[in-house]
């Protein structure tokens, strides 16, 4: 079984529970998930498997899309509603529209985040989560991270502004707690994030998914296959070269092939069928070397490797 599964994560499971049941379904330890969704978030979790574990990297650096609940006036310690009140400011004035939009507006393009610290980022080889149930506090790393898009959907503001959603469209690594939060200190108030839903992975969307239930109907009526997604749609964004039997045989051999343009990554595609994904080679620019093999075949030369 090789290809990718959209999951519709369903809360109250972390990733990882995703992966474990859904090994237990379909019967196979081959599977990996492509970027980590709180207990508390639902939404599109692309599960690969088998030879599609191979994409899991290029699948998780890609950008994400979020539906994300702010409630203004409350902050908390983990920066979503699971967490102790630490901050409090009831809302007293309504809060219009045309300030929460400009203010959306200003969080648009490569903006700096300080990580929760009730997150898995490392610091001094712990995770910062680790320092945070100790009640200690160490200084976090600021991180660059880019918001493409960020729309404020109207009719979710409620009378006095003080909860509204917001869709996002950002970069790995989007913190959308520490996003709210910030959003709210711009607003002039604590805020927490009350929801969240992710809409969009990579190239898989809601419409792409699936739940746990169908994965069950569909390995007992045996037409599992028909649900997977091919491997080429995690990667669709690299540059296509097109194989003929020449550059096949060299990716069956793990050759080198010439590079055809600027981009550092390429996919090798034979009509539908994905024969590798290629690098810019660090000490000849001019050629691609070999980064992910998909089709069998013995290793020719240093190439593979080099």
């Amino acid at each position: 079984m090789n290809g990718i599964l959209a999951l519709w994560k369903p809360k109250g499971m972390t990733s990882h529970d995703c992966v474990f049941k859904a090994r237990k379904i379909l019967q196979t330890k081959k599977i990996g998930h492509t970027g980590t969704l709180d207990p508390d978030v639902e939404g599109v979790l692309p599960l690969c498997i088998g030879q599609a574990t191979k994409v899991v990297p290029y699948l998780t650096d890609t950008s994400k899309t979020y539906v994300a609940e702010i409630t203004l006036g409350t902050a908390t310690e983990t920066e979503d509603k699971s967490g102790e009140v630490i901050e409090e400011k009831p809302v007293t004035e309504p809060i219009s529209m045309q300030a929460i939009e400009e203010v959306l507006q200003a969080f648009t393009g490569e903006i700096e985040q300080i990580p929760p610290m009730y997150s898995a980022v490392k610091v001094n080889g712990r995770k910062l989560y680790e320092y945070a149930r100790k009640g200690e506090h160490v200084e976090r790393p600021v991180r660059h991270v880019t918001i493409h898009e960020n729309g404020l959907d109207k009719a979710s503001v409620s009378e006095d502004g003080s909860v509204f959603r917001f869709t996002v469209s950002c970069s790995k690594g989007t913190y959308i707690r520490t996003l709210c939060v910030d959003i709210g200190k711009a607003l002039g108030y604590p805020a927490h994030m009350s929801s969240l839903e992710r809409t969009q992975a990579g190239a898989f969307r809601t419409q792409d998914t699936i739940t746990f239930a169908k994965m069950e109907e569909a390995m007992e009526a045996g037409n599992m296959e028909q649900l997977l997604q091919p491997v080429t749609k995690a990667i669709e964004f690299m540059p296509l070269i097109e194989a003929d039997e020449a550059i096949e045989l060299k990716v069956r051999y793990g050759q080198r092939l010439s590079r055809p343009a600027e981009a550092d990554l390429y996919r090798v595609q034979k009509a539908d069928q994905l024969l590798g994904i290629y690098e810019t080679h660090p000490a000849y620019p001019h050629l691609l070397k070999p980064k992910r093999v998909f089709v069998s075949g013995k290793a020719g030369g240093t190439d593979a490797n080099d």
